[in-house]
């Protein structure tokens, strides 16, 4: 008789927990953060399809890209971006044992180390500073968060801790990968539906599946329950 194919859950370690609070506080920090500073901005008003995010961290006043940008809580949201991938990073290394030990696992978690890098690399180059470093920063942030997310859907697999999270990752990490490639592709000057999104609009369909994946996989992560580990001989753990 075959049998049944291996597998896991539903309890986690206390450290997966740890990490998966990083992630809910990194997430809320920063969506905290573009808040505050959108409030600060200074006239022209703000607009969430046609501005950057990454005005919010723009140092100077002035004409950027044809576009006016100030914004005086600049610090604010160049902080909240460094520990957004300072928090995402420590969580990773916390929750690997939320997954099955397998490649896709490694990969996909190696990924968001390369999302967080990205993340603090933008907050250390505003894009008026060092143009270059931030749009290298920009694209291992996106590119690194969208492959994250459909790799660890593989990962998912056989996993009764995840359940519909499998196919809730992939798609999300697929919006954030169609939503780059439009971004790259300057579509908001096609017209129609891309115009009125604009690049604002278009970015933010980048960002936003990464940042609720962290947000909903955290709370997730924290709602099941936590086994400590057993504690053989000479304080061997297993």
């Amino acid at each position: 008789m075959t049998e049944p194919p291996e597998r896991y859950g539903p309890l986690v370690h206390r450290s997966v927990h740890h990490g998966a609070l990083l992630w809910v506080v990194a997430v809320l920090e920063f969506v905290a953060a573009m808040i505050v500073t959108q409030l600060g901005w200074s006239h022209p008003t703000y607009s969430l399809t046609q501005n950057y995010i990454s005005d919010l961290g723009a140092v100077n006043c002035g004409l950027l890209g044809g576009r006016y940008v100030c914004s005086p809580w600049h610090d604010v949201f160049n902080a909240s971006v460094i520990v957004l991938g300072i928090l995402v990073i420590v969580g990773v290394l916390l929750t690997p044992t939320a997954f099955p030990n397998r490649r896709s696992r490694t990969v996909g978690l190696g990924l968001l180390v390369v999302t967080g890098v990205g993340a603090i690399g933008v907050g250390l180059s505003p894009e008026d500073v060092n143009l270059a470093v931030h749009q290298i920063s920009s694209l291992l942030a996106f590119g690194g968060g969208g492959l994250a997310l459909i790799v660890l859907g593989f990962a998912m697999f056989r996993d009764t801790r995840w359940g519909g999270y499998r196919a809730y990752s992939m798609i999300s990490g697929l919006v954030t990968l169609v939503a780059l490639g439009l971004f790259v592709e300057h579509s908001w000057q096609w017209g129609g539906l891309w115009a009125d999104l604009g690049a604002g609009g278009i970015e933010r369909l980048i960002v936003a599946p990464v940042l609720l994946w962290a947000l909903l996989v955290g709370i997730h992560l924290l709602r099941i329950p936590a086994f400590a580990p057993r504690l053989l001989a000479k304080g061997t753990v297993l």
